[in-house]
């Protein structure tokens, strides 16, 4: 089975109208900020150390500014233009990566079709998460296609119910919330009808950057006006979630969220903490991780995989299912940083939700 890949791309133009595409660029940037090296850095992405020399001169002539400059004790860093570049493209990433792995899921299967005329396939329509996104590559890697729909919780259950996809994920707290949190997904799922699979326990929290310079606590911060909040979508899980927990502590989430700032997934907003467009957000420790930000603790969830019951039965949700209950496959998930995938793969009944 062929695998389609969909990846965001820059392109630069000069005055004369000349493209320049800048990926090489990028992850020559990228490397020499990890590594405070040249040579180190065109090791690290496989080009010779003129290569890499001549790359960087041509985009610093190209935007008239420096990319790069040498530090007494730091060796080679980044200037401020290039932290830019490569914070931006980390946005884009963030951003995008989401709705064009749906689009290439989507292509996929069109492919399949055509190339294999039986081709059988889990469709799954969740909100974007590191557990999801591990999932999906687990079950490619054992042979089980899946078309993978990125979208905000309350739609995924939705679709379940329409029967626009096998499997729905959303998530909840554990503890006082979880039974308000869970009458935003009633409407779409019968206990009668449908079942749970425990994907995962995982960690939400607040972003702050590193080393906490706004000397953020907890929630209760989140209404001081010199604070920028990044919040997610409406409809997201992860924004129900914060917004039970400002009404209980009777804050008005208009005096958090001013700008009106929404991204689509939790890397999304640990990016725009870390570019510095704001100075707090609120998702999965793991995201936090990844982009070097501190993360404070506010409470875990649970997030599930909503099914047919009785689709349990039919092989590709048996394979769906075994998949998850692998032991090396909940070592995975338990190595995401906030994660814990002990229970991964464990049936439950939906009648706790009502």
């Amino acid at each position: 089975m062929i695998r389609v890949e969909i990846r965001p791309d820059w392109i630069v133009r000069d005055a004369s109208g000349e493209p320049t595409a800048l990926p090489a660029l990028l992850g020559l940037l990228l490397a020499v900020s990890q590594l405070g090296s040249i040579s180190k850095a065109a090791a690290a992405r496989g080009m010779s150390y003129r290569h890499a020399w001549g790359l960087l001169q041509q985009f610093s002539e190209q935007f008239g500014v420096d990319l790069v400059h040498k530090v007494r004790g730091k060796g080679t860093v980044l200037s401020p233009l290039a932290e830019k570049l490569m914070w931006a493209d980390r946005r884009i990433q963030a951003r995008l990566t989401p709705t064009l792995d749906s689009l290439a899921s989507e292509l996929q299967q069109e492919l399949a079709r055509v190339l294999v005329a039986d081709a059988q396939v889990v469709r799954m329509t969740a909100s974007h998460g590191f557990a999801v996104a591990a999932l999906v590559k687990q079950l490619n890697e054992q042979g089980v296609t899946v078309d993978i729909n990125y979208r905000g919780s309350s739609d995924a259950v939705a679709a379940l119910a329409r029967g626009e996809c096998d499997l729905a994920g959303f998530h909840l707290p554990v503890g006082e919330f979880e039974q308000a949190a869970a009458a935003k997904y009633r409407p779409w799922l019968d206990p009668e009808r449908h079942a749970l699979l425990h994907l995962a326990y995982r960690m939400q929290g607040i972003f702050v950057a590193k080393g906490n310079p706004k000397g953020v606590t907890g929630l209760a911060d989140l209404v001081r006006p010199d604070l920028r909040f990044v919040n997610r979508q409406k409809g997201s899980g992860t924004r129900v979630l914060l917004e039970l927990l400002l009404a209980d502590m009777k804050a008005d989430p208009a005096l958090i969220n001013r700008s009106g700032t929404a991204e689509f997934t939790h890397a999304a907003v640990a990016a725009y903490v870390a570019s510095d467009m704001a100075d707090v957000g609120f998702g999965v420790e793991t995201a936090a991780r990844r982009f070097d930000l501190d993360f404070i603790p506010v409470i875990r969830e649970q997030y599930f995989l909503a099914c047919e019951a009785s689709a349990l039965d039919t092989p590709l949700l048996k394979a769906a299912q075994a998949a998850m209950s692998n032991g090396a496959f909940k070592q995975v998930l338990s190595e995401l940083p906030g994660y814990d995938g002990a229970l991964c793969g464990t049936r439950l009944d939906t009648q706790f939700l009502f």
